[in-house]
């Protein structure tokens, strides 16, 4: 079956050709063979993928597409979505990762016979997996089972009428838009094909609408896990599973992405290859989803410590879940039985795209997902897990507070309808064993709005809070606030003085914006201050940092608790501090004078309008440098250069999610160059920097030194004139193409001139940038010492 389908914009085009936009509207017109659009609009058509491919091979514009770009190609252009796409896939993927040899004898069937025969063979795989076949911890009944198997057998997967098992969502209210974890949606979301809510159904019977297939629900079987309590038999009545096996007729117009899947799996591997195509639709679509930190969710692993049964009510596309394969592996390795992964999410796409990274993780992993409103329908009300770990959705007003007044999770005090947050911690809490920990990222204002004081006072007593930890700003979004990490445990008994732990990690580590954060200072910070309180109940305090505070100390009127109206001041005041701060702006200051360029001493001898011009592009295929692209983390943990880092001139700051593509290390001599921002920033990599991955957003530029001087290219890059000339702008942003950059045709020794000229002007570009923050610290530290007493104001 041609893959006709499948749709590819213009930009997709380019991307196929490795040319730019001008050139495929210049195609288009001139060449009256050129596909004829298939959909999209008049300013944004979709031409068909197959038809594009032949056309470019036959004008010999195009010899191969590369595979992974095909596939991609295959994916945003499926005719129900590339959500849609991504469950298809991810089920083919689980099939090959789980059963190889039984995909290699399917594959050599044709695409109609592949969609039909493929269900059947998706269940065997999809059922045991996911829960649908009687595992431990699953909670549907032989009977539902059963008719589960016998549709999908026939070709067509339905949960119509089996009532008592799969309660529609839209009958306990609709799911609330903003998701609120890992990953949050914004407008509205479709269920797409293969991830299905069923419809609610009345009377003791009900017949299916396309089949005709009668059940009679009997009292399930449950078959208990040792997390999930006595009554988790009611769990499957709140929320459809996750994962669905898509029928025949769904799979059709997935079945050329599935075939280029499967050879992507070869080339990769079957969980390398899903993180590739989850990975790319996420980054594709940074207005749809708002990710959280990797290394934000290692932290709160950390935080919550080895467990063997974990629980995230927000789950988004798994982020928190993802991180806690690490935990506990020697304890893992010693004990075979299952790690046990629960997740719900109100988004049904990514609640199916959830468990089937995480079934790809391995096979050792229990996973159990499912789609619906976590506050109105818990599908896990049984469960008891050794951690939960959350990202809530922030400030959600319709979060069920008429429905929910008299809920049994509300243990602590019923929260105000602007409370959801404390919604959200208490069915955390509910979710928990005795003694299991959950951590939960939280809205600053949480932890000391009035409206929420009874709560905090009954969790402060009660010994349910644990600690409160304020992030630097820009840790996780929205990057604008320090949010707070709140560590809970659902305690076996009362402490008889307790304590909880409040840190402030604000002033840790220095950042410079979204992608600057020092993520190992935090870290260490954090759990400095966390693991000696989790042992002892108390804590050494550290001036500014962290503090172990009574109990009773906090329960006052507001029951704020802010960490940083009950920290000491740090000793940024302290005379000896101070007096060093300013003796070392004072040698900055004096470099500075040293450092500033001498005046002009009049027009260079040739203009430089008339030097011979030639373009970076022309000099990458000339073999005079080459040219790389960063954001791909690689296996090691590395620093990573971020475009924060260069426009501000700091060192190495950020971190990359870990992938199977190698990671671009830079190199002493290396020119590295932001895409985006519209700035004229050019950065040579000093001995220092050199070993860092090259992040997102930036190229890098390694010159030959027999043909080109680092200093000079860096310098002429940097000419306003010339990043004007080679950028484009949109509504909102400025890229730049650091392919147009232009450099003059200099001699090498005229080069090295130019180029040491254009070094000193960078180090007196590092001694401003010094001094200005040796400035800053000291004026703030003379503010604090004026206003705390530690320096007189003679």
């Amino acid at each position: 079956m041609q893959d006709n389908a499948t749709e590819v914009t213009a930009a997709g085009i380019a991307r196929l050709a490795g040319v730019g936009r001008a050139a495929v509207s210049n195609w288009r017109r001139r060449h009256a063979d050129f596909p004829k659009p298939v959909g999209g609009t008049e300013t944004s058509p979709a031409f068909a993928l197959a038809e594009v491919e032949s056309w470019l091979r036959h004008q010999g514009k195009l010899a191969e597409v590369p595979l992974r770009e095909r596939v991609w190609q295959q994916l945003v252009g499926h005719p129900e979505g590339p959500a849609t796409a991504l469950v298809h896939a991810g089920c083919v993927l689980l099939l090959i990762h789980d059963r190889p040899t039984v995909w290699l004898e399917l594959g050599a069937v044709s695409d109609e016979r592949l969609a039909a025969r493929l269900p059947a063979t998706l269940e065997q795989v999809i059922a045991p997996r996911f829960g649908l076949a009687g595992k431990r911890g699953v909670h549907a009944s032989p009977a539902v089972r059963g008719v589960h198997t016998v549709l999908a057998a026939q070709g067509v997967h339905s949960q119509t009428g089996v009532r008592g098992v799969h309660t529609s969502l839209s009958g306990r209210g609709a799911p609330t838009v903003n998701d609120p974890e890992s990953v949050n949606t914004l407008g509205a979301v479709n269920t797409p094909p293969g991830v299905h809510a069923s419809p609610p159904t009345s009377g003791v019977h009900a017949a299916s609408p396309t089949l005709g297939v009668h059940t009679t629900p009997v009292p399930p079987r449950v078959h208990s896990s040792p997390a999930v309590h006595s009554d988790s038999a009611t769990s499957a009545v709140h929320a459809a599973p996750a994962v669905h096996t898509p029928t025949g007729p769904e799979l059709l117009p997935s079945v050329p992405l599935l075939r280029g899947v499967a050879e992507l799996a070869a080339e990769m591997g079957a969980r390398q290859a899903y993180e590739f195509l989850v990975g790319r639709h996420l980054d594709a679509n940074p207005r749809q989803y708002t990710l959280t930190p990797a290394e934000l969710a290692r932290l709160m692993g950390d935080l919550a410590g080895p467990a063997r049964t974990v629980l995230d009510p927000a789950c988004g596309t798994g982020a928190l879940l993802r991180a806690i394969p690490v935990r506990g592996a020697r304890e893992v390795e010693r004990d075979d039985s299952e790690r046990e992964l629960y997740g719900q999410d109100s988004a049904p796409e990514l609640a199916a795209l959830t468990a089937l990274r995480l079934a790809l993780q391995g096979r050792n992993v229990v996973v159990r997902t499912a789609a619906g409103d976590t506050l109105r329908a818990d599908a896990f009300p049984g469960l008891r897990a050794d951690a939960v770990l959350c990202h809530p959705p922030f400030n959600e007003r319709n979060w069920g507070h008429d429905e929910l007044a008299y809920d049994a999770r509300w243990e602590y005090g019923f929260p105000a309808r602007n409370e959801s947050e404390l919604a959200w911690v208490q069915h955390a809490l509910a979710r928990l064993r005795e003694g299991g920990t959950a951590v939960l990222l939280m809205p600053p204002a949480a932890a000391s709005r009035r409206s929420g004081r009874r709560i905090r006072a009954d969790l402060l007593r009660r010994g349910a809070l644990r600690a409160v930890i304020a992030l630097p700003v820009g840790a996780a979004p929205p990057y604008n606030i320090p949010l707070h990490l709140w560590v809970l445990r659902r305690p076996d008994k009362a402490p008889a003085q307790p304590e909880v732990l409040l840190a402030d990690t604000g002033t840790v580590a220095e950042h410079g914006g979204r992608g600057g954060l020092d993520w190992e200072a935090v870290r260490t910070a954090v759990l400095d201050a966390w693991r000696p309180f989790e042992r002892a109940g108390t804590a050494v305090e550290q001036p500014g940092v962290a503090r172990s505070v009574p109990v009773i100390e906090l329960l006052d009127d507001d029951v704020d608790l802010a960490p940083a109206r009950h920290l000491p001041p740090a000793t940024a005041g302290d005379g000896e501090h101070l007096s060093d701060v300013r003796e070392r702006l004072g040698e900055t200051l004096r470099l500075t004078v040293d450092l500033t360029p001498p005046a002009p001493a009049g027009h260079a001898e040739e203009q430089p309008g008339r030097w011979p011009l030639i373009t970076i592009g022309e000099l990458a295929r000339g073999g005079a440098l080459v040219m790389r692209t960063g954001g791909n983390g690689g296996h090691a943990r590395v620093p990573v250069l971020t475009d924060q880092d260069v426009l501000a001139g700091t060192a190495p700051s950020g971190t990359l999610p870990e992938s199977d593509e190698a990671a671009v290390r830079v190199a002493a001599g290396d020119v590295v160059v932001p895409i985006l921002g519209g700035g004229s920033v050019a950065r040579v990599v000093d001995d220092a920097t050199a070993g860092a991955v090259l992040g997102r957003s930036l190229v890098l530029l390694r010159p030959d030194p027999a043909a080109l001087d680092p200093w000079f290219l860096a310098g002429f890059l940097r000419g306003t004139a010339n990043n004007r000339q080679a950028s484009s702008y949109a509504s909102t942003a400025t890229r730049l193409d650091v392919r147009r950059l232009q450099l003059p045709r200099l001699p090498l020794d005229e080069q090295r001139r130019y180029g040491a000229r254009f070094r000193a002007l960078a180090e007196f570009e590092e001694a401003l940038r010094h001094a200005g923050r040796l400035g800053g610290q000291l004026v703030r530290g003379m503010y604090d010492g004026l206003t705390d007493g530690t320096v007189a104001p003679d």
